[in-house]
This record gives structure tokens, C-alpha cells and sequence, in this order.
């Protein structure tokens, strides 16, 4: 297997350099409690630093003792690995840098240190009070201590509920305040009128014929019911001393976490992006480039001379973020080096999807999701149709088609920036899947919804199918936001509802116009 002349030396490591890492050792992160085939399949591309075709991966793990070459392999094509933050490019696999998943799998593996630092524990905590023994009752406040939140006294049945009231009250009580107490601390219908009913005779709790239940003291069951409740006592104060942390903690950690978010959505949006479509991908004779920011498109052909490519790759050099169907080929196509650039590949998310438990599965494509997002008819064009142009010279109607292919992809680009998600409409399915290119801190018609509510303002939306490309908010509607159940709904001025997830532009009202 080549190998780097200094795989630990992170000069010569391009992707730990950029990620800002040392370079792991693989055979000291094998026996990680996170070391599944996987993530160790990351660590070995983080570790040589390129791309690496499995069967070469496979050899590094044989090497570092992970398994035997030939049963790594196996593992590596059974693992799914052309997953985020991984991707395929032809026989090669490597890791997209700009993806949140990879910072997720660097922190989970050792090889960052958390973004937010833990809050001090108290210098001196305060002791906890001795375990009194198990001849001693139970307290009210022991049942105070241990009774914070219902959860911890889901699993004790009735009678041992009852034990617990009981012998925390004197060992005796009338059935209605021990049911009432039960009610109001345990949760509503946790003892009922008929549960004396249930018990056996010898049981430790007994009905009296005045109403009252009586605890005996004595019996076993007593003393294993105080050993339960204290058990219960002794981990709630447990987690208590250990996530002690004062509101003005609290409070700063969450301006911090929300002062970091807002960082990133200023750098993302000054990110310049660039929608690329070409044909054939692989060598092509015909490019089509939609700048995101101003919904410009521009064509480039063959026909322009022979340094027609030289156009292409300057102008996609001023931006940020390239994005296209098959995006990694059409820049090798080109001849184009994207460097650190992020490459946002508009192909399904999901390959396919199983339909009935006979295992019937049907295979996503891009144009299906374009379809379901966007609601274009006919979203993308045949590519037999596109190799009849290119062979008979059409380049007229070869730009023309990839011209609207490329407006179909603005769109879907823009639908999962806006929801983050794209959307599967197929009989009767109707599925959503991330859309691995929307941010988690870029503004979402979730976050739109959320601040019209805050600022008591309408939300200007278009929803159905894609806008116009002339005039996208030809169709505007102006709607006022509710919330129910925790879920955000809009009315338009008819009072009409509108499904969420068939708007396509949100923007609130009064804010200045970026789309014209």
C-alpha cells in the first residue's frame, strides 16, 4: 500500500490540516468505544489524508490489526460507505470537509475537544445526609428528595407506592389522602379505590373497615420497599450535585451557543455560490452556470473556440460554493481544481426506498425530487435526447434544455436551504430526506415562522410550484403565522391555510427585497 512519507506529520496531511487536527493513528483509535467499521474507515482517511479506494483502506486495516484484508473489505462494502461525511468519487472514497457530520464523528472520537467547556462542580459540595437504616421508616422528605419528576416511581407498583406513603405518614392513612397524595406527586391514576382490592391477604398494606389503609411494619416487603425509595433518593442527588449550574450559567452558555450560531449564518451568507450543469458531465461540450445570489445564468459551449474551458474555469473561480448533478465530475470534466471549495453534490440523499415488506424498493432520482419539491413537470432532460443533440450539432437546443435543467436544480437547491429538506412525492408517498447542502445555522422557514410570531409580523411567501423565474414573487402571499401543538401553521388573507411544506420563497414583511 503507498503510504505518505510522514503519515503522522500533519504538513503533510492536506485534510488535517485544513480540519486543523493531528493526524490519528488508526491502530491506537481501533479499540475506540465508537470503532465500528465506519468510523474507522473515517479515521483511516483522516489519517492518509487523500482519497483511498476501499481495497486500499481494507490493507491499512489489516495493517493496523483491525481484521484480515480480505474481511475488511467485505466489512467496508456491507457498511454503507459512501454516506456523509463520506463520498464516492468513481472508485476512490473521501470525506467532505465542510460537512456537520464530520465535526460531529472528530468530537466523538477524541480527536476535538467539545465547542462548549463544562461548568465547574462546586469546590466544596455539601455532603450528602447519612443512609439511614433499613429498620428506620421512610420521611416525607426523603420522598421529597427522590420525588422529582414522575419517572423515577413509573416502575413501582401500586402496593409498593403505597408502602412508600404509608410509612413516610405513620403507617396509617385514610384510602382517599394516600390516593390524593399518590396524585399529586406520583401522577394522577397511580392508586385507585379498588387497587386494596388486588391484595392478597398478608399483604403489608391492609383496608380497614373505616377506610383506612394500614401498613404492617414488619413485613419484608417494607423493608425492600425503603431500600427502593432510598436507592431512588440516593441518584437523584447524585445528578443534582452533578449538574448543579446556576441560571446565569445557564443563561451564558445559551448566548454563547446562539452568538456562535449567529457568527457562522453571517460567514455562510457571505458565502458566494454557484448552481454548475454540464453535458456530458464527464467531457463536456456544453456548460450552463446560475450565479444563486442574483439568479443570473450564463451558457458556455464549445462553439465559443478552443479555449472555451479557460472561460469556464474562471468564471466558476470567484466562488465559494459549487453545486450541480454529479457535481465532482463535471469539475474534473472541466479541468477545474476546486481547492477548499465546498462541493455540494444535488443528487438524491437516499438512493431508494423500500416500499412493502416484501422488500419492492423504488430508486430515487434527482428528477423525482425536483418534481415532488418544486412541483416542475418535466424537471430534467432525457440525457439519450441530450447525446442525440450533441452528436447531431444542436447546440441550440442542447443549451436550451440544460438551461432549464439548471433552473430545476437552482430551485431544489434553494427549497432544501429553505426547509432543510427536499421532498419524495410518488403515489402515495410522500417522504422528506435532508438536504445534505442546508446548514444547520442558515435561516430556515422554520426560523422565519418563528421570528414573524416574536415580531408580530405577516410572512410573504410563494407556495405550489416554482416561481417564475422573471418575477419569483409574482405569486406572493401575504400570511399570518400561528403556532399549535408546538407546530407553526400559516393562514393566508383569506383565511385559508397553507401547507407548509409546498412553499417554495419565505420572506417577512418590511424586510428589504434581495429577489427582484
Amino acid at each position: 500500500m503507498d503510504t505518505l512519507d510522514d503519515p503522522r506529520a500533519a504538513g503533510a496531511n492536506p485534510t488535517c490540516r485544513s480540519l486543523g487536527i493531528a493526524p490519528p493513528d488508526l491502530a491506537h483509535l481501533k479499540d475506540h468505544r465508537e470503532a465500528n467499521t465506519y468510523a474507522l474507515l473515517i479515521v483511516a482517511l483522516l489519517e492518509r489524508g487523500v482519497p483511498m479506494t476501499l481495497a486500499e483502506v481494507a490493507e491499512r486495516f489489516a495493517d493496523a490489526g483491525v481484521a484480515s484484508c480480505e474481511r475488511a473489505l467485505l466489512s467496508l462494502k456491507r457498511c454503507k460507505p459512501a454516506r456523509a461525511p463520506v463520498y464516492r468519487d468513481g472508485d476512490h472514497y473521501a470525506l467532505d470537509l465542510h460537512d456537520d457530520e464530520l465535526d460531529l464523528w472528530l468530537f466523538r472520537l477524541g480527536l476535538r475537544g467539545p465547542r462548549y467547556s463544562a461548568p465547574e462542580p462546586p469546590a466544596e459540595p455539601p455532603e450528602a445526609p447519612p443512609r439511614p437504616g433499613p429498620d428506620e421508616p421512610l420521611s416525607p422528605d426523603e420522598l421529597a428528595d427522590g420525588w422529582r419528576g414522575n419517572a423515577p416511581w413509573s416502575t413501582f407498583s401500586p402496593q409498593r407506592l403505597a408502602i412508600a406513603i404509608l410509612d413516610a405518614h405513620g403507617g396509617a392513612m385514610s384510602a382517599d389522602e394516600t390516593i390524593a397524595f399518590a396524585d399529586r406527586h406520583a401522577g394522577a391514576r397511580r392508586l385507585g379505590p379498588d387497587a386494596a382490592q388486588s391484595w392478597r391477604s398478608g399483604a403489608p398494606v391492609q383496608a380497614t373497615p373505616d377506610g383506612r389503609w394500614v401498613l404492617d411494619r414488619h413485613h419484608p416487603a417494607v423493608a425492600s420497599a425503603r431500600a427502593a425509595v432510598r436507592d431512588r433518593v440516593a441518584l437523584a442527588r447524585k445528578w443534582a450535585r452533578r449538574s448543579r449550574q446556576s441560571s446565569d450559567e445557564i443563561e451564558a452558555s445559551i448566548r454563547e451557543s446562539e452568538r456562535q450560531s449567529a457568527a457562522q449564518a453571517a460567514e455562510l451568507s457571505l458565502l458566494r455560490r454557484a448552481i454548475v450543469h454540464a453535458f456530458p458531465p464527464e467531457a463536456p461540450v456544453a456548460v450552463v452556470l446560475v450565479d444563486v445570489a442574483e439568479r443570473r445564468i450564463e451558457e458556455l459551449t464549445v462553439r465559443a473556440g478552443t479555449e472555451w474551458l479557460d472561460a469556464v474555469r474562471a468564471r466558476l473561480s470567484p466562488y465559494d460554493v459549487i453545486a450541480g448533478l454529479g457535481v465532482r465530475e463535471i469539475v474534473r470534466g472541466i479541468g477545474f481544481t476546486p481547492g477548499e471549495r465546498r462541493l455540494v453534490d444535488l443528487g438524491p440523499p437516499q438512493k431508494s426506498l423500500q416500499l412493502n415488506r416484501r422488500g419492492r424498493t423504488l430508486k430515487i432520482t434527482t428528477a423525482m425530487l425536483v418534481a415532488g419539491s418544486c412541483g416542475i413537470s418535466r424537471p430534467l432532460g432525457d440525457p439519450a435526447v441530450l447525446h442525440g443533440y450533441v452528436r447531431a450539432g444542436d447546440h441550440t437546443r442542447l443549451v436550451r434544455r440544460l438551461q432549464a435543467d439548471a433552473k430545476s436544480l437552482f430551485w431544489l437547491y434553494e427549497y432544501g436551504r429553505l426547509h432543510g429538506t427536499v421532498r419524495l412525492r410518488w403515489g402515495f408517498l410522500d417522504e422528506r430526506f435532508g438536504a445534505p447542502w442546508a446548514h444547520r445555522d442558515e435561516t430556515t422557514l422554520y426560523a422565519l415562522c418563528k421570528l414573524a410570531m416574536q415580531l408580530g409580523v405577516p410572512l410573504e411567501v410563494v407556495a405550489g410550484s416554482a416561481p417564475g423565474w422573471a418575477e419569483p414573487w409574482a405569486r406572493m402571499q401575504r400570511c399570518t403565522v400561528g403556532e399549535h401543538a408546538h407546530e407553526f401553521f400559516l393562514l393566508d388573507e383569506a383565511g385559508q391555510l397553507v401547507n407548509l411544506d409546498d412553499v417554495q420563497l419565505a420572506r417577512l414583511e418590511r424586510v428589504e427585497r434581495t429577489l427582484h
